[in-house]
């Protein structure tokens, strides 16, 4: 099992993520912080021998379709439709966005 981390080890985690605790959250913590490395250290004792890796938990077969050639706008109509655009430049205008 996961040893009780300390008082002193939950405000030096503290220090690092750079968080003020009270002395009530840091009794917390110091409880919370054990729980949870009690059940990572509980995952880490399953036994796992003969099971394949995944990266999913589902398969991921035939979900991508084949790239096929299609036709797009024809530049010079979309250009000469949008509003504030620049023909000879093959530009449009946006509003900003900053």
């Amino acid at each position: 099992m996961a040893q009780c981390l300390s008082e002193a080890d939950v405000r030096r985690i503290a220090e690092l993520a750079r968080l003020e605790l009270s002395a009530d959250e840091v009794e917390l913590f110091s409880k919370q912080l054990t729980g949870i490395l009690a059940h990572a250290d509980a995952l880490q004792q399953a036994d796992t021998a003969g099971i394949a890796p995944t990266s999913h938990p589902l398969a991921a077969t035939g979900v991508w379709r084949a790239d096929e050639e299609v036709a797009s706008l024809d530049r010079d109509v979309v250009v000469a439709a949008a509003p504030g655009a620049s023909v000879h430049a093959g530009l449009f205008k946006v509003p900003k966005v900053l």
